[in-house]
């Protein structure tokens, strides 16, 4: 018993050290794939589409700032003020999914990122205990540009498209640079689900959300 402790603790170390290497080294260096792609590019594989996919990664300094204000706006409105967990957002989840209503997320811009860069999407609680840890650590590690920064690059976009640089230039024909306020509005829409809908041809639904957006970007200010 006593050989079988020092075994699972020193697994439990490496494990421990390896994922705040992880985190410290994505907090300087640009992620280049994370596992939802790769899983996203498997599924295409054994489905016998395409496996290729648009990503390019950009500084912050490179994109539109008011894409940064949309998605804020759209996905994570208190995403200054809260250390990782919106409670009260989560709260309001439970309480809508009790009373029988639509069932909506309550995660935060820092723990879809938590997801996206370090864990596989499979819908399972030990992913969300894994998700909830990477969420406590990259809140710890990196200030809050850099979980936007990493979100920016490496959310999913569009059908095979991750990263603002990627769907602006598959979409709009321009660099993150360069989209307008209205663009960073109608791509922050997307976001609930992405393979659903689309900025490069909104509907209508696309173009109310797209408007609300707007109206949210203008309430929050800078």
């Amino acid at each position: 018993m006593r050989r079988i402790t020092r075994f699972l603790f020193r697994v439990t170390l490496a494990l421990f050290l390896l994922s705040i290497g992880g985190v410290l080294l994505y907090r300087y260096v640009p992620v280049p794939v994370t596992p939802l792609m790769l899983r996203n590019a498997l599924s295409a594989a054994v489905k016998g589409n395409p496996t290729t996919f648009h990503h390019d990664w950009v500084p912050i300094e490179e994109m539109s700032p008011h894409l940064a204000s949309a998605v804020v706006a759209s996905e994570d409105q208190r995403f200054y003020q809260h250390n990782g967990f919106d409670w009260k957002e989560i709260g309001n989840a439970i309480e809508e999914r009790k009373a029988g209503k639509r069932k909506r997320g309550g995660s935060t811009i820092s723990q879809q990122t938590a997801k996206n860069v370090f864990t596989f999407c499979s819908s399972t609680w030990a992913r969300k205990a894994i998700e909830a840890y990477y969420t406590v650590l990259i809140e710890w590690l990196w200030p809050k540009e850099r979980i936007l920064e990493v979100y920016l690059n490496s959310i999913e976009m569009g059908p095979c498209i991750y990263g603002a640089e990627a769907v602006a230039q598959q979409h709009f024909g321009k660099s993150a640079e360069k989209l307008t306020r209205s663009d960073c509005a109608l791509i922050a829409a997307t976001l609930p689900n992405p393979k659903r809908y689309s900025s490069k041809s909104p509907s209508k639904y696309m173009r109310k959300r797209q408007n609300d957006i707007l109206i949210q970007m203008g309430k929050m200010g800078k």
